[in-house]
């Protein structure tokens, strides 16, 4: 439809005023305008917008951040497994006849753990924190990261509540070490073994998780805002 049609002076918007309409507010930088949505047959409504003439910037109000009694994150990792490295799960040495291929020590679940804490928080991942192309970070023991990843927990007025964490590989068979990974896991975060979990799946023999070329992690956890907690650092 034309709406520069010759003898119509007046705006679009007034032109097309329905005798039933919907005020809508909107907020703009110099005032405040009110948009009537004109209703259409079966109760549906549609704007009637001159798209010629410049719109007014919408004024978005800065906010404070909210202070949240519970934050949840997950985490994720993947590290390819060849001959030559060793298996560190959790800090735990596990005997196989290939480890990780990583820049660090290659520990899939502690990588796992860490950024799903880091997610919680809204923090940069552990990539961005501890960059393999940072050759300080060579060949590190994964525990560092982690127990970073904790002390900013505690620097945002968090705890942990609890975490799970199923790590899938092929081989070797977890089951007989999962304790002993939970117990190491535990003493790093300082954690009641009551709320960390450890799980251990195959992929079934599907991909190059099922085919012993790959291992990897997924890991959810909860933290609460402790009740003497000060104010998050900007």
């Amino acid at each position: 439809m034309n709406l520069a049609r010759a003898g119509h002076s007046q705006p679009a918007l007034a032109r097309h005023q329905p005798s039933s309409v919907w005020p809508v507010t909107v907020r703009t930088s110099h005032f405040m305008q009110p948009v009537p949505l004109p209703r259409r047959s079966g109760g549906r409504a549609r704007a009637a917008v001159d798209l010629h003439s410049p719109q007014p910037a919408v004024e978005v109000a800065p906010a404070a951040p909210p202070v949240l009694p519970f934050r949840v994150g997950h985490g994720w990792d993947l590290h390819r497994l060849e001959p030559g490295y060793p298996l560190i799960i959790g800090g735990i040495d596990i005997p196989h006849d290939r480890g990780c291929v990583a820049h660090s020590d290659g520990d899939v679940l502690l990588h796992t753990v860490t950024d799903a804490i880091l997610g919680a928080l809204s923090l940069p991942d552990i990539g961005q924190l501890f960059p393999d192309t940072d050759p300080q970070w060579r060949g590190a023991r994964s525990d560092i990261f982690l127990r970073e990843s904790v002390r900013l927990m505690g620097e945002h007025g968090y705890s942990l509540g609890n975490i799970d964490c199923t790590i899938v590989a092929q081989r070797p068979k977890l089951s007989p070490h999962k304790e002993s990974i939970r117990a190491a896991l535990c003493s790093l975060l300082g954690a009641h073994p009551s709320v960390v979990n450890i799980k251990a799946k195959t992929h079934e023999k599907v991909d190059s998780l099922g085919e012993n070329r790959s291992i990897a992690c997924h890991a959810v956890v909860m933290l609460y805002r402790r009740d003497d907690a000060k104010p998050a650092p900007a």
